[in-house]
């Protein structure tokens, strides 16, 4: 086992997420001792200088509850955003005071899906956390639930963690929550073991993975960190799954919790973004060549190859690319509104720069601004 866990031992840069229910009460609320005690084991963890860590957060929602008079996690958006507006600079000044007891200066990232699928936000996203690990602090991320609607779709952050360990080019991502660990079952049943490693998609057959948190307060179950698992393994970062309590144990390297090998090569492609984070405002069909062009030799979709178009978008917004049967092959960052686009299907770049001018010469999808989704 000690050498299944030699990527944690090795690691330098370490995202760490922990959930909602790790840090406040069922009826809502930051839990003080609990915030403490993550940080004790996060400061020592990089006490030496050696190791740096950037801590994704759930709980600003749940930190809201309370002190707005909610008794539990509301189901409306605009609640929600109201939750965690004013959870959120309660979660901050919790982690601030807690750090602050070792001297360690926090800063707060909010990210949203939108910002980070695009070439210059992405880089801007990259270049602040970078900054703040070699200026000494520790980032603190969170989606920006104020104002995104992507919050529930992230599943209570565990995606967003994968993706912003993928982001800052980390050599770890521990993911914790109020579970020790992956089951082969219902923990609370009789005779189920704990998944000490997973090394692939094989090692999960047969496994009963449950959807639901048991706190409450959270979104996130084990679907969502599982799946939070496959996208960093496959991005060259492994991935270790176990309860807060025993975070101590996880960054040490021990056998606690389960070790998710890392499956794919590690890149700086933010592609990865849109693959998982992006919400599609519209689509295009292709014909079959468009398809083979893109899926098989990576090329620009061009308008000459795209045969309908559905829903309204503006430039710069991602759009799913779909086959003639409907079948979903690439998502991408469309350079046209989609008012625009109807008189261009089916006709050459030449031809449309004759007639409509030399900016209509150009790909509606750029290559750069592509990525192929698996089947």
């Amino acid at each position: 086992m000690a050498r299944a866990r030699q990527g944690v031992t090795e690691a330098r840069r370490i995202v760490v997420k922990v959930g909602s229910s790790s840090l406040t009460t069922a009826a809502g609320g930051l839990d003080a001792d609990r915030v403490d005690a993550l940080v004790d084991v996060l400061a020592r963890v990089r006490s030496g200088g050696e190791r740096e860590i950037v801590l994704v957060s759930s709980g600003a929602i749940a930190a809201g509850l309370a002190p707005l008079g909610l008794h539990r996690r509301p189901k409306d958006l605009a609640r929600q955003q109201a939750a965690a507006s004013v959870g959120q600079g309660l979660l901050v000044a919790r982690y601030t005071a807690s750090f602050a007891r070792y001297g360690v200066r926090v800063g707060q990232v909010l990210l949203t899906s939108n910002d980070t699928s695009r070439r210059a936000h992405y880089r801007n996203a990259y270049r602040t956390l970078d900054q703040l690990l070699d200026m000494g602090a520790l980032p603190i991320v969170n989606e920006n639930d104020t104002v995104a609607t992507d919050e529930i779709r992230f599943g209570d952050n565990d995606r967003l963690a994968a993706l912003v360990a993928h982001l800052v080019r980390a050599d770890l991502l521990v993911l914790l929550s109020d579970v020790d660990g992956l089951y082969d079952g219902d923990p609370s049943t009789p005779g189920t073991s704990r998944v000490a490693e997973v090394a692939g998609p094989e090692d999960l057959a047969g496994v009963t993975i449950g959807s639901a948190g048991k706190a409450g307060v959270g979104t996130g179950g084990m679907v969502t960190k599982v799946e939070a698992a496959r996208i960093a393994t496959a991005a060259g970062v492994p991935v270790v799954l176990t309860s807060a309590s025993r975070a101590a144990d996880a960054l040490a390297g021990r056998d606690t919790g389960t070790y998710f090998h890392r499956t794919g090569r590690r890149s700086a492609d933010r592609l990865l973004w849109l693959a998982h984070a992006s919400t599609p405002q519209g689509s295009l069909t292709l014909d079959d060549g468009a398809v083979q062009a893109v899926v098989e030799r990576h090329s620009s979709l061009l308008p000459a190859g795209i045969a309908a178009i559905e829903g309204e978008f503006t430039a710069g917004d991602p759009v799913e690319l779909r086959d003639l049967e409907g079948q979903p092959v690439a998502r991408g960052l469309v350079n046209f509104d989609s008012k625009e686009i109807p008189q261009l299907l089916g006709r050459s770049t030449r031809d449309l720069a004759r007639e409509l001018g030399p900016a209509y010469e150009r790909e509606v999808v750029h290559r750069d601004d592509l990525v192929v989704l698996n089947p």
